[in-house]
């Protein structure tokens, strides 16, 4: 279990990032994360200017631009990353921060722009360069746990919503900012859907307008797949989980998420494999936050150096992860399938 694959190795000579946008995921995940790995960060581009200068690399548009050979990382808001997507140089390697837009047509017109200009862009939906999920593909990949037939994700958290001010008056929140992380994941293991039952719903003591999930994604007669996601079970840290299991037709797998209990202090991520007899606790060499970071980072690196072939997590992959969740908003606005009336006497 010590051999699976957790981390990517990044090339010799990395290119330089300018990063767009200069809010607390950049000061707290972002430069953290390329410091550790040892990625140049050339400049950092904000409109408000005294943002990026606190981070120490404060450049304007055109300065940032016109660095060579750079990775562009937009770490914006939703809204802002189309404009900048066209002030980029033609065929440039791009990391785009999720959600891809607001909704699935904000994704098609960001992968519009891409395939315009050429640009060869990546989402960051890092949950797939964790540690203990590279570590879980890798068995997969290896055959450990066979055919994979099962996926339960198990949320029962008290999140602080209210470290976010902006979420107060966004009507898509639940899905779109926090568990599109894990339907993008499941994408990554078990491929797209056929389709999508949901419900999302906010809670009485908060004013955010869902927080609140439940969601089975249909693979046909041989799979099931389902999210049971409640941010508000806060009755104490004893039974709170985060959690998936994944089972398969010769093992499974237990994986914690860490960083969302106690958030933001976290606690460490698990992964737990049963290949046949005793569950074996998988050793990690990081977390979630901030290990992640490094590995989506570190692929697309490794993509602009030559080392890869392919952008994994693409732009036009990541349209496919916007595409379920706008399924998963279409279900939960449709009426649920009524239960007949006790007949006449």
């Amino acid at each position: 279990m010590t051999d699976l694959r957790q981390t990517l190795a990044p090339p010799a000579q990395p290119k330089p990032i300018v990063i767009f946008g200069a809010g607390s995921i950049v000061r707290d995940a972002h430069l953290p994360a390329y410091a550790q790995a040892g990625f140049p960060v050339a400049g950092i581009h904000d409109p408000d200017s005294a943002k990026a200068a606190a981070l120490g690399r404060a450049v304007t548009l055109a300065e940032a631009v016109a660095v060579p050979n750079a990775i562009f990382d937009l770490a914006v808001p939703p809204a802002a990353i189309p404009g900048i997507l066209r002030e980029l140089p033609e065929g440039a390697v791009v990391l785009i921060q999720k959600p891809m837009g607001s909704d699935l047509a904000a994704a098609t017109e960001i992968l519009r722009i891409v395939r315009a200009r050429r640009l060869r862009a990546a989402v960051n939906f890092q949950l797939r360069f964790a540690p203990m999920a590279l570590a879980l593909k890798d068995a997969i990949a290896r055959g450990l746990l066979g055919e994979v037939v099962d996926f339960d994700a198990w949320l029962a958290l008290d999140t602080p919503w209210h470290l976010w001010e902006f979420l107060a008056t966004l009507p898509r929140v639940e899905i779109l900012l926090h568990s599109i992380h894990y339907l993008d994941f499941i994408r990554d293991l078990m491929g797209n859907p056929q389709g999508v039952f949901a419900r999302t719903t906010g809670h009485p003591s908060s004013t955010v307008s869902n927080t609140r999930s439940a969601m089975i994604l249909d693979y046909g007669p041989g799979k099931r797949c389902s999210l049971s996601i409640n941010h508000n079970h806060a009755f104490g840290r004893k039974f709170q989980a985060c959690e998936f299991r994944i089972c398969g037709t010769k093992g499974a797998a237990y994986l914690k998420l860490g960083v969302n209990l106690d958030y933001p202090k976290g606690e460490p991520d698990e992964l737990w494999l049963n290949t046949g007899g005793d569950w074996q606790q998988v050793p990690l060499t990081g977390n979630w936050f901030i290990a992640a970071f490094v590995g989506r980072m570190t692929q697309v690196q490794r993509f602009a150096c030559g080392l890869d072939p392919a952008l994994e997590g693409s732009a036009e992959d990541a349209w496919h992860t916007m595409a379920l969740v706008e399924a998963a908003y279409d279900s939960a606005a449709a009426p649920a399938h009524r239960i007949k009336e006790s007949p006449d006497a």
